[in-house]
């Protein structure tokens, strides 16, 4: 997923402290509108969650009772329904790279414009109950619960700030990248992102050669790093949401994932060692603009409680099965799973009163990312509706010819294929949806998946988020990761020119796991 690099909405151009004054008379409206300040009180959050939520009870109440989620027949589907989803898919591709004033200003319209392409002709052929339960479908099993988490994560670990300066020698760069990559699978990539990569670029601000600190920190922290758990990536809260044990990715993922990334810190050590001899950077403090202090110290510790409560919902909604549900227009919504999102929802509204302000300040908090991916990620949920019914059909939907790329001659799936696959569409599109496709490509049945398609839903799983690091685009967090280098005067590589840095490390390192884990397994 993509992040805007604007630092507050349209009316308030780039001063990121400047109030919003969007209140109109119509909630749905200004729901929609771009809202991207730091914030300075919980009273902001507040208004967003209102609007969002008299928005929702409108579409609610204007729908008709008896609007369904009909079961529709993938196999009588024809590729054109799969249109929308691979428009909204390139915009994200493409827009941002061609024409990114126009992409920063509008991709909320953009979403909204592809959405609707596929509702009215869906509406105007199966009928509007069908599409309005297919919409609520996505809202409520899907969309809901995966922003819920994200902006849960997004607001509690932007109020953490680290404070202080060391010196950025190659250990010290190699244990914080390190420690990102450990804390990535517990407070998700995104979190542990912004939270680390501040200090690691103070720590280096007075080194000539960084980008490769950076480019490093986006492959390990903001990717590889989270794929223990369901809470590091948004592909895995997917598949915890459709049904994956919470401890499952830990337990089949924890080899692949310690295989690379024990790799790349390697190859990140050697290249920063060599870096830093070559530069002469050792005994150079009189450049750094932020001179190394004799500790650390955080700010809004508060943060790491809540952040603990998090974890404990997710599970929660895990482990806890009452086994009552409510039926929202044909959607069967879990007891467990609207106590858990309304929960996060209180503690981020926690965070945002009890963190200080000085702590969002010193992170440069705003919303702008969490708006880019709470847009898109609606038009996303919508779009793919009907990419999932004709996966699931198999060898007989119009999909059949990837069915039978990632299917061998024997009927059986074949795992170096899922893991590249996932992977390379991971890169240029977006993780968190080409895992569902994939997912749904491979039976969609979580249990069948867990036990003896084990092996099928690891390479999914790992190729969605170890491939996510291959472009800027692949995950949501690497482009936040590049603004915010940028704004401190890092050079970062372009889109393609980070494309060889992916190739040139990350392919061998994909190569060599396919070999060790996927192709041989694959083979038994």
């Amino acid at each position: 997923m993509t992040s805007s690099r604007r630092s507050c909405s349209a009316r308030t151009g780039r001063r990121g402290f400047t109030r919003s004054s969007c209140v109109t008379r119509d909630a749905a409206a200004a729901a929609s509108r771009a809202v991207s300040i730091r914030i300075s009180r919980g009273i902001h959050m507040k208004r967003h969650a209102a609007w969002a939520g008299m928005a929702l009870g409108g579409a609610l109440g204007a729908a008709p009772a008896l609007a369904s989620a009909a079961t529709l027949d993938g196999a009588a589907l024809s590729a054109f329904w799969a249109v929308p989803f691979a428009g909204i898919l390139l915009s994200i591709a493409v827009f941002p790279l061609i024409a990114p004033v126009f992409w920063h200003h509008h991709f909320g319209k953009i979403a909204a414009a592809w959405a609707v392409a596929f509702l009215v002709p869906f509406a105007a052929t199966f009928g509007f109950g069908t599409a309005f339960g297919t919409l609520m479908h996505a809202l409520f099993e899907e969309y809901i619960p995966f922003i819920v988490l994200l902006s849960a994560l997004y607001t509690v670990a932007g109020g953490i700030c680290v404070r202080g300066n060391l010196h950025g020698t190659p250990r010290l760069n190699t244990g914080i990248l390190a420690l990102g990559t450990v804390l990535a699978s517990v407070m998700g990539t995104t979190g542990a992102a912004m939270l680390l990569i501040r200090p690691l670029l103070r720590a280096n601000d007075n080194r000539k050669h960084v980008v490769h600190v950076v480019v490093f920190f986006i492959f390990l922290v903001a990717n590889a790093g989270g794929s223990l758990s369901p809470l590091g990536d948004p592909p895995l809260f997917l598949g915890f949401l459709n049904g994956v044990d919470f401890f499952w990715t830990t337990i089949h993922l924890a080899l692949p994932m310690l295989f690379i990334c024990a790799i790349l810190l390697t190859l990140f050590f050697v290249l920063d060692t060599y870096f830093y001899r070559k530069g002469g950077e050792e005994g150079k403090p009189f450049l750094d603009p932020t001179p190394d202090s004799h500790g650390m110290s955080i700010e809004g510790k508060v943060n790491f409680v809540l952040l603990g409560a998090v974890i404990a919902l997710v599970l929660m909604s895990g482990l806890w099965k009452p086994g009552i549900a409510f039926d929202l227009f044909g959607t069967h919504v879990a007891l467990q799973n609207a106590v858990r999102d309304v929960a996060l929802v209180a503690v981020a509204l926690v965070s945002l009163a009890v963190t200080p302000r000085s702590a969002r300040e010193g992170n440069a908090f705003n919303w702008a990312p969490i708006e880019e991916v709470a847009k898109l990620f609606a038009g996303i949920f919508v779009t793919i509706a009907p990419v999932i019914v004709i996966l699931r059909a198999g060898g007989d939907g119009v999909f059949a010819p990837i069915v039978h790329l990632v299917t061998g001659a024997d009927g059986k799936p074949v795992d170096a294929m899922y893991f590249w696959a996932t992977g390379v569409l991971s890169s240029f599109l977006d993780n968190a949806p080409t895992y569902l496709v994939f997912f749904n490509l491979a039976g969609g049945d979580a249990q069948t998946l867990m036990t003896t398609g084990a092996t099928t839903l690891a390479a999914i799983s790992a190729g969605a988020v170890f491939m996510g690091a291959n472009s800027y685009i692949g995950n949501a967090p690497n482009f936040m990761v590049k603004a915010i280098a940028e704004s401190r005067g890092v050079r970062m590589p372009s889109f393609f020119a980070y494309l060889g840095w992916a190739l040139a490390i990350l392919v061998p390192v994909f190569l060599l796991t396919t070999w060790v884990f996927f192709s041989a397994q694959a083979a038994q």
